[in-house]
């Protein structure tokens, strides 16, 4: 046994060092891999950093309320009644100004994107005052929070990165009027940041909505009271409503989005992978040839051929792993907090994100690059066991 490990390692160190002499062939095998990594991770940190952002909103405490049967609150509707039985229901806490609930529309408005110049769908939100409290995080970064019943609006911080015209004293044209810009805001990094907003009653009258919203956002007494809350609204027969945590609920919106970025780029990275382990059976096959006729003196002088496939497999995934390294890490100092804006389907409007390149991704990349490299030196692994040492010894 003792022998035999130590024709594995005798046979590897020759294997390794006689790398410079095929480093053109390496370096390919290597950069393919590396390029196929790096690509992966570059298009799975896109659903990562969608799922984050949704992640980062809401909370425990914290409820949406939007018509029964509704599964966005593009499609709900709440007359004006209804959203004060709402908001004044019990499980509400009061705040200093009254019950921490907002009545809120959700109507879209297009603006062109900084990087391109062509027009996306902006979430402009109308809220009540209550808004800014009941957001995990809110805070104004830039100039101040709106004026109740004033043509004002506040733009998340990641929609001012994203899009033209929303600096602090610019205005928006919204309707045929012209809306000055007062504020910036973050909100935790969720999806408010996304979003524009204005007073509720103002856009109320600017899109002639009458005394209608679309959803109510409320701050619970504590997370405890979530059913308690659930069952006495979806019990009383002048309200039909569905009651969501807003956490669940913009989870829910996140995964169609989440599972075709996930699927495009899957499929996109088998695709290149299939190229990359064609580039590293060429690169193991060439190394191989180039040493038949040593591996078959060595053979010859009693080694076996288990040895030589671990030698063989062993230079493989060394260069997978190098090439798999190297690619994780461009993809993590390009693209990790790289932030872009994209289409959410739930609401067909635009959300901006940040791309987040995680250790979870990093590890399925260089675990990815691992299996390219397996593949790619499995067979001339193989081959270069197999092959009878009387022919291997007459070629030149």
């Amino acid at each position: 046994m003792f022998n035999w490990f130590s024709q594995v390692f005798s046979i590897t160190r020759f294997s390794l060092t006689s790398l410079p002499q095929r480093m053109g062939s390496s370096a390919a095998a290597l950069f393919g891999i590396a390029g196929v990594v790096a690509v992966m991770v570059a298009v799975l940190s896109i659903a990562q950093g969608v799922v984050s952002t949704m992640r980062n909103t809401g909370s425990a405490d914290t409820v949406i309320i939007m018509r029964g049967g509704s599964d966005s609150e593009m499609t709900s509707g709440l007359g004006g009644e209804e959203a004060r039985l709402i908001s004044e229901a019990e499980g509400v806490l009061a705040g200093d100004k009254g019950p921490m609930a907002s009545s809120e529309l959700f109507v879209i408005i297009n603006l062109p994107l900084k990087s391109t110049g062509t027009d996306a769908n902006v979430p402009l939100r109308g809220v009540d005052q209550a808004a800014f409290e009941i957001r995990d995080g809110f805070e104004i970064v830039d100039g101040r929070a709106f004026r109740e019943g004033l043509k004002e609006v506040i733009v998340g911080i990641g929609a001012h990165q994203e899009y033209a015209g929303l600096e602090v004293g610019s205005s928006l044209l919204i309707g045929q009027e012209q809306w000055p810009v007062v504020g910036t805001f973050r909100s935790g990094g969720g999806l408010p940041e996304s979003e524009i907003w204005a007073d509720s009653k103002v856009i109320q009258d600017a899109f002639r909505r009458g005394n209608s919203y679309q959803s109510v956002h409320a701050r619970l007494v504590s997370p405890d009271s979530f059913t308690a809350y659930k069952d006495a609204l979806t019990s009383d027969p002048r309200l039909n409503v569905k009651v969501q945590l807003e956490s669940e609920y913009y989870q829910s919106q996140s995964e169609v989005l989440y599972n075709l970025i996930t699927g495009l780029g899957t499929a996109i990275a088998v695709i290149m992978g299939l190229g990359a382990i064609f580039g590293a059976l060429n690169t193991m096959y060439t190394a191989v040839s180039s040493r038949t006729r040593e591996i078959a003196t060595l053979r010859a002088l009693g080694f076996k051929s288990g040895p030589v496939i671990i030698s063989v497999l062993t230079e493989s995934l060394l260069l997978a792993l190098v090439g798999g390294l190297v690619g994780a890490g461009l993809a993590w100092l390009v693209f990790d907090g790289f932030r872009a804006a994209t289409l959410n389907f739930a609401s067909f409007s635009a959300i901006t994100f940040a791309f987040d390149v995680n250790a979870q991704l990093l590890s399925q990349g260089i675990i990815f690059a691992m299996l390219i490299g397996l593949i790619g030196g499995l067979f001339p692994a193989l081959r270069a066991a197999r092959t009878p040492v009387a022919h291997a010894l007459r070629e030149q």
